[in-house]
């Protein structure tokens, strides 16, 4: 883990732009994440969406990583995820979908008010896999 670069501050910069929209009436915790791909002139972004039966709410992360797919990016090299929290690491179920779309990717977020970034390896050192 490591301070993020100013480029890396710039994609969080995105993703609290994109926080904006996120659909979260019920826990009130707005979060945008916004994804460096090969080849892309702006960022690829994603907002939460809740819904009123929890499970079905899904998070900006992967909202963002399946619009990368949809969009036909293959090389996802960074994700920044934004939060007005002292913390906001990606959860366990996002961290599996970034290890099975992106292996390599570099994973910058708040981590107890500093924004640092982390490779995927670091923070799911043993995903699942077939």
């Amino acid at each position: 883990m490591r301070a993020a670069t100013p480029e890396e501050i710039e994609l969080h910069a995105e993703a609290g732009r994109a926080a904006v929209r996120a659909h979260a009436p019920y826990s009130r915790f707005a979060v945008g994440a916004a994804i460096d791909v090969a080849g892309g002139n702006r960022p690829v972004i994603g907002v939460n969406v809740e819904n009123a039966s929890y499970g079905l709410t899904s998070c900006a992360e992967r909202n963002a990583l399946f619009a990368a797919v949809a969009a036909g990016h293959t090389e996802l090299r960074t994700i920044a995820v934004h939060a007005d929290a002292e913390s906001a690491p990606p959860c366990g179920a996002c961290r599996q979908v970034m290890a099975e779309l992106a292996p390599d990717l570099v994973v910058v977020y708040r981590r107890s008010g500093e924004l640092v970034a982390a490779r995927l390896a670091e923070l799911l050192p043993e995903p699942f896999a077939l």
